[in-house]
């Protein structure tokens, strides 16, 4: 079974495929950090409905194209170390990471707006203003939105700016904390 989903992930990856696909493509090449984290939260914003957690593999193949190879890897190898754990526990088992991984927030972000930009030729931090809104119920009172900033880390390829890795720093109570690379590494360790 792991083999088969290895194999399709390498199959939805590679350049052959990515040719025929009906998948929209994300901007691969973008000139420069805030055009890269536009990229990013366009492709976010258009899977925030899929739900939490680590990508599936439809998932991961749309946001292949604006994160780094680096990145891009890590999700791979999270969502294999998942799937290991779901073969070896017989009951249902829930998924390590749950609600959004992409941002401080659980239930994710609904807008944002990218800030100044710094660094080099090789690498940038994006400062990122990200804000949710509650739909509306019909007869309660709307919810104050949520704001807060995280910061996307981004390098330099030859295809263009990427996301590298993200860094929350809203410090909600109940929020994600550290960086995504981190949350990711810790799949990967508990189900080696």
């Amino acid at each position: 079974m792991m083999k088969h989903l290895l194999f399709i992930l390498l199959l939805l990856a590679s350049p052959a495929f990515a040719a025929v696909s009906l998948v929209a493509p994300a901007r691969a090449d973008a000139p420069d950090p805030a055009s890269a984290v536009n990229a990013f939260y366009a492709v976010y914003d258009g899977q925030r409905a899929q739900g939490g957690g680590i990508p599936d593999a439809t998932g991961q193949l749309r946001y292949a194209p604006v994160l780094s190879p680096r990145l891009n890897k890590q999700l791979m190898d999270a969502a294999a170390a998942q799937a290991r754990l779901t073969a070896k526990v017989k009951n249902a088992v829930p998924p390590m990471l749950e609600g959004d991984i992409f941002s401080s927030l659980f239930e994710g972000a609904s807008a944002w707006k990218v800030g100044t930009c710094q660094g080099d030729a090789k690498t940038a931090r994006c400062p990122v203003a990200l804000s949710y809104v509650v739909a509306p119920t019909p007869g309660k009172k709307p919810e104050k939105p949520a704001n807060w900033n995280d910061t996307v880390l981004l390098v330099n390829t030859i295809q263009g700016w990427k996301v590298d890795d993200v860094i929350y720093d809203a410090g909600f109570a109940f929020g994600n904390t550290g960086r995504l690379s981190g949350m990711l590494a810790m799949v990967m360790a508990s189900n080696p």
